[in-house]
């Protein structure tokens, strides 16, 4: 397909969403336009950070502006026995260090699944689960997915390289008693105690999202808060913007009204994150997870991968806290499987965008990627 061409899908599928009241368009694209764009005005190229993994990537940046990322270090979606690694870049994600393994997997068992982010007093803090193969000799099954693992809090104060693993810190289940599997980032709140979202695994497609409260910095976790007690949500993205006031990116399942599938929907919170409301869908069908991030300018930037025929990651604009977004840009385009893409912004204002896939063009293995990139001004 030709660069006019995918233009003119694209163009087309931003005019759809705004019909159907998917998106509403603070502002356009220039003609043409698809792709995000360097500080020099060209298409970035993506960096091959950590070869050989599925990743699923977390990034975090610590006090000293090293970029940390929390992955899954084996080239597999999960079904082989692995640990959550910690990797950093120093130079801007241009290049990558493995530092330490904030949770070993045990025997017949993968860590895989994190939360991650900073404490209050500025600790790296990873919580992890995974799933286990220890299947009873009389019932096999699809390769480790015979349960899922207890969470561990995983804390670092030396940047990632030496970690202490609490087994017991985090609730192994939730409040309708299915086990608990972190996503997304650890935040803190305006009255300074930590937040962070998981989602229970219940029967198919009955997944349920809460967000619990650390009132210690992360040693603790509990007074769990459903995000949608009506609606099967899983994978979910929070970000605070402020005071009470905070938005949630939440993975949806089977179809609504429009015939929209595996889409993210957008919830807010005003009371910090004591209750949450459903606000609007965010995308279209198979067009997820979703990452937040409010950037230095106050704009609020939705990242998500998009796993339509036209793979790749996106990204998305908001001016005015999330009540709009603007249409799509493409950071990167991938084969077969990837996206689950993380994004922080650097000291110079540029943003580092990391994801995963089995494949690029040039790079035919699974890794991590990254992708720096300068966010449009204002008002485009």
């Amino acid at each position: 397909m030709s660069l006019d061409t995918h233009s003119y899908a694209r163009n087309l599928a931003a005019a759809v969403l705004v019909a159907t009241g998917l998106l509403t368009a603070v502002a356009r694209a220039e003609p043409g336009e698809k792709y995000v764009k360097t500080r020099a005005g060209d298409k970035p190229q993506p960096i091959v950070a950590v070869d050989n993994v599925c990743a699923w990537p977390n990034l975090t940046v610590l006090a000293d502006g090293t970029v940390a990322a929390t992955i899954f270090n084996q080239p597999s979606h999960g079904s082989v026995p692995g640990d959550v690694e910690c990797w950093a870049s120093g130079d801007g994600g241009r290049t990558w260090q493995k530092r330490g393994t904030p949770a070993p997997h045990e025997p017949d068992t993968n860590r895989m699944n994190v939360a991650a982010g900073r404490t209050a007093d500025g600790d790296l803090i990873v919580i992890a689960s995974g799933w286990s193969n220890r299947y009873p000799a009389n019932r096999p099954g699809s390769p480790f997915r015979a349960g899922v693992l207890e969470p561990w809090v995983c804390r670092s104060g030396d940047g990632g390289r030496t970690w202490a693993i609490d087994k017991a810190a985090f609730p192994a289940k939730g409040p309708e008693g299915g086990p608990v599997i972190p996503f997304g980032d650890v935040v803190q709140a305006a009255d300074g105690t930590l937040r962070t979202a998981v989602y229970t695994c219940g029967s198919p497609r009955n997944d349920r999202v809460y967000v619990y409260r650390s009132p210690d910095d992360g040693k603790t976790w509990s007074r769990p808060v459903p995000l949608d007690d009506d609606h099967a949500r899983n994978e979910t993205a929070l970000i605070h913007l402020g005071g009470g006031n905070w938005l949630a990116a939440a993975r949806t399942f089977g179809h609504d009204e429009t015939g929209r599938s595996a889409y993210l929907d957008l919830y807010a919170s005003a009371d910090d994150a004591g209750s949450w409301q459903h606000r609007m869908p965010l995308t279209a069908s198979m067009q997820h997870p979703g990452h937040l991030l409010q950037l230095e300018d106050g704009r609020i930037l939705l990242s998500y991968g998009n796993r339509t025929s036209d793979r790749g990651v996106d990204v998305r604009l908001s001016d005015d806290e999330g009540k709009t977004f603007g249409p799509p840009l493409r950071v990167v385009d991938f084969q077969g499987d990837g996206g689950y893409p993380s994004s922080v912004q650097l000291p110079d204002g540029q943003v580092l965008t990391a994801y995963y896939a089995s494949a690029i063009e040039g790079h035919r293995r699974y890794h991590m990627g990254v992708i720096v990139w300068q966010p449009p001004p204002a008002g485009r």
